[in-house]
């Protein structure tokens, strides 16, 4: 579950393809923009607002991930102290089975 999780985070995270930011179209094939078409210092600045943007949209993946992570391992935890508790009861009824038949 964490695993695809981390998929979607690295997928949408993104490969930026440029020889140089702002240097005009990628290498995707794609369009950057007209700005960034036109290159020079706008299309310098567009293209650090873009990085910037896709920094800030991976660190809030990486938190929303973490955190889920953390939830799955709680919730995992409480599940194994059910999990104990049922096997301390189950033990006990065969404790009380075997001094019964004795």
């Amino acid at each position: 579950m964490a695993s695809r999780r981390l998929c979607n985070v690295i997928r949408l995270a993104g490969v930026r393809y440029s020889s140089e930011l702002g240097s005009g179209s990628g290498k995707g094939g794609g369009s950057g923009g007209s700005i960034r078409e036109a290159g020079g210092a706008f299309g310098k600045m567009e293209a650090a607002r873009e990085e910037e943007f896709f920094k800030r949209l991976e660190k809030q993946q990486l938190a929303m991930l973490k955190k889920q992570i953390h939830e799955d391992i709680d919730f995992h935890e409480s599940q194994i102290k059910i999990h104990e508790e049922a096997i301390k009861r189950h033990k006990k009824k065969i404790k009380g089975m075997k001094s019964d038949s004795d």
